[in-house]
């Protein structure tokens, strides 16, 4: 499945409404951004069941102020709602698939309770 343009519009319904979403926060003058975008773009070939979305920073910069991105590319991922990684850096294809792996493996529920102890 192709990314998906997130905006300030439709990222929390989004992000309510699918099990999974990964967010990619990038920009088109940012280098990393740009080595980043084949990975992202392959894992989410790779990953049909997974929403993978990408926000524009220079077109959604309220967006990107809301969500604390302080540097690009930044990566978050929600499961069920809840933000569940959220990491600045261009990631390699192999360590993309361990955030994807963990993100499918993770308990959201069990998390949540393990915290609040």
């Amino acid at each position: 499945m192709p990314t998906t343009d997130l905006t300030a519009e439709n990222l929390e319904q989004t992000v309510t409404e699918n099990e999974i979403v990964f967010v990619d926060f990038w920009a088109s003058w940012c280098g990393p951004c740009r080595q980043f975008a084949p990975v992202y773009e392959a894992a989410s070939e790779a990953n049909p069941d997974i929403v993978f979305g990408s926000v524009d920073t220079e077109a959604e910069q309220e967006l990107a102020a809301a969500a604390q991105v302080s540097s690009i590319p930044t990566l978050m991922v929600f499961k069920q709602g809840v933000l569940v990684f959220n990491q600045a850096g261009a990631l390699p294809a192999t360590a993309l698939d361990q955030v994807i792996q963990g993100a499918r493996e993770l308990d959201v529920a069990a998390a949540i309770a393990a915290e609040e102890k």
